[in-house]
C-alpha cells in the first residue's frame, strides 16, 4: 500500500463541516448591554492539561464584577483560526481541533458585559496526537462481496469520518465514493456496488474541524456476488417451524412483491418465530435484504426487531429446536448460526409508534444485513425472530432477497 498527498483529495465532507463553517463557537453567549466600559482584569494562575487534539486550560478569574466570559483565540491549522468561550461561572476553557501534535499559541482574554476585552495573555499548548491521526494507522481496506470492507479501531470513541475514494477510469482522478461517520470503538463495514475487477481505492480519516490524514491506497478486486435466483427457492417444512397464519403462505417471502403479503406466523405463538426454506443450490452468502411490513405496521406489531439467520449445506438437514439466542457459529445438528441481527432503530430517532415519513421511506427501501465473511456456504436457511417491534405473539416479513457467490 502507498500514500498519496492529501492536497490532491476532494474535500467532499460538507455534512461534517457544517458545525465549523464560521470557525467560531459562541456557545450561546448573547451578551447583555452594559454602560460600564472598564477594562476587565486578566486571568492568572494559568495551567494547561493537553489531550488528543486539544487542551484544557484552567485559570483563576479576576475580581471584576462586570465579567461575562473568557475568550480563547487560536489557529488549529494553516487555514483556520478558532475562537471558544467559557462563562464566568467556569474556571476552565477547552481548545481543540488542532491538526498536529506540536506547540501552538493560544491568546486568552476576559470580556466584560460591555464587550470590552482585557489585555491578552499568551500561552502555549502542545496537544497529544489528534484523534484522526491517532486512529488512522489501525484502519485497513479489504476485498468484500460487491465492494470493499473497511475495518479499524477508534479506541478514543471520538467522532471521526472515514472517506473512501476510488479511481475514475476515465479521468484518472480519485473520487469520493462513500463517507462514514462514527464514534464507535470498533469499525467494520462494507461499501458495495463495485464490479468484479481491479480498481484503485483510497481511504483517509477526517474530523469535524476539517483536518485530514494521509491517504492509504490499494488496488483491490471486489468479490463477485449475485442476487440468488428466487425462482429456485423452495419451502422446507420442519416441525419446529412456526405455524403460518392469516392465509399467508411462506413462498410470499420471495415472490418479489415488497408491498404485498409475506410470511406471517399464526397468532398465539412464542418466539423464536421460525421459517425454513431452500435457496436452490450452495452459495457463499454475502448479505441479505429484508422488507418489513409498512403503513400502520411500521416499527410495530410483528415486524422483526432482533433475529438470527441459520444455514445448512446438507442435502436434507434435520430437525433442530432453535434457541432464542445463540452465539454466531453455534452448531445445532445440521444447522449453524450465520449471524445475529438487530433491525436498525427508526432513523428519525422517534420511538416506535411515533415514527415519521422518513422512517417509512427507510423501511420501504429494504434494509441490508451482512453475512460474516467466515460463515460457511449453505443451501438451506432458517430465519428465527427473537423479538418484534410490537412485542407481538406473531412475526411477519414481507420480502427477502439473498446475495452471494455460487459454489
Amino acid at each position: 500500500m502507498k500514500k498519496i498527498k492529501k492536497s490532491l483529495l476532494p474535500l467532499f465532507i460538507a455534512s461534517f463541516m457544517m458545525l465549523v463553517l464560521s470557525c467560531k463557537e459562541n456557545n450561546g453567549f448573547n451578551e447583555p448591554v452594559s454602560a460600564d466600559k472598564t477594562r476587565p482584569g486578566i486571568i492568572t494562575n494559568v495551567k494547561v492539561d493537553n489531550f488528543n487534539g486539544g487542551a484544557y486550560i484552567t485559570y483563576d478569574l479576576p475580581n471584576s464584577d462586570n465579567l461575562l466570559y473568557v475568550l480563547a483565540r487560536y489557529r488549529i491549522n494553516d487555514k483556520t483560526v478558532r475562537e471558544t468561550k467559557a462563562s464566568y461561572y467556569k474556571d476552565t476553557i477547552v481548545v481543540e481541533g488542532f491538526a498536529k501534535s506540536k506547540e501552538y499559541d493560544v491568546t486568552l482574554y476576559t470580556v466584560s458585559r460591555a464587550n470590552v476585552m482585557s489585555d491578552p495573555i499568551e500561552i502555549k499548548v502542545h496537544p497529544l496526537t489528534p484523534v484522526y491521526e491517532y486512529v488512522q494507522p489501525s484502519f485497513k481496506m479489504g476485498e468484500d462481496f460487491g465492494g470493499i470492507n473497511i475495518q479499524g479501531l477508534n479506541s478514543l470513541n471520538k467522532e471521526i469520518g472515514l472517506i473512501l475514494l476510488a479511481k475514475n477510469k476515465i479521468t484518472g482522478e480519485m473520487e469520493v465514493q462513500d463517507q462514514f461517520f462514527t464514534k464507535d470503538a470498533t469499525v467494520n463495514y462494507a461499501v458495495r456496488g463495485f464490479v468484479n475487477e481491479p480498481r484503485d481505492f483510497g481511504l483517509y480519516v477526517t474530523d469535524k474541524w476539517g483536518n485530514i490524514s494521509d491517504t492509504l491506497t490499494s488496488t483491490l478486486t471486489p468479490l463477485y456476488e449475485e442476487l440468488v435466483d428466487k425462482s429456485k427457492f423452495s419451502v422446507y417444512n420442519l416441525t419446529t417451524d412456526s405455524p403460518i397464519g392469516f392465509g399467508w403462505v411462506l413462498p410470499n417471502l420471495w415472490n418479489g412483491n415488497t408491498g404485498g403479503d409475506g410470511w406471517h406466523t399464526a397468532s398465539g405463538g412464542h418466539p423464536p418465530f421460525v421459517a425454513s426454506f431452500g435457496i436452490g443450490k450452495t452459495y457463499k452468502l454475502s448479505r441479505f435484504v429484508i422488507w418489513e411490513r409498512t403503513g400502520e405496521y411500521t416499527y410495530g406489531l410483528g415486524n422483526p426487531k432482533d433475529f438470527s439467520l441459520w444455514g445448512s449445506n446438507k442435502d436434507r438437514p434435520g430437525e433442530a429446536q432453535l434457541p432464542l439466542l445463540a452465539p454466531e457459529g453455534t452448531q445445532l445438528g445440521d444447522w449453524i448460526n450465520l449471524g445475529n441481527y438487530h433491525f436498525p432503530d427508526p432513523p428519525s430517532g422517534n420511538p416506535p409508534g411515533s415514527t415519521n415519513s422518513a422512517d417509512e421511506t427507510f423501511v420501504k427501501a429494504g434494509v441490508s444485513f451482512n453475512v460474516p465473511f467466515n460463515a460457511p456456504s449453505v443451501k438451506f436457511l432458517r430465519i428465527a425472530v427473537r423479538t418484534t417491534w410490537g412485542n407481538s405473539d406473531a412475526a411477519h416479513i414481507i420480502e427477502l432477497s439473498v446475495y452471494g457467490r455460487p459454489e
